[in-house]
């Protein structure tokens, strides 16, 4: 589902990571946040391609599915 997301005990600490580098999941969604634009996101990262991008942010999304109970 997550192909470009990976946790590895021996990088970032297992961390959710691009594609086996060190560069966590949470730098690049925490960027997109604060208003970054991809293109500067991409030139600080020259290794990130958009793909990892945009599932960085799929992965987000996805880890932020709440459920609603209703009592």
């Amino acid at each position: 589902m997550f192909d470009r997301i990976t946790f590895d005990p021996q990088i970032m600490g297992g961390r959710a990571c691009i594609r086996g580098m060190r560069i966590p999941v949470s730098v690049i969604v925490g960027q997109i946040a604060h208003g970054a634009p991809l293109e500067e996101i991409l030139a600080g990262f020259p290794d990130l391609e958009r793909e990892d991008i945009q599932q960085a942010l799929e992965y987000a999304a996805w880890l932020a599915q709440e459920e609603v109970r209703v009592s």
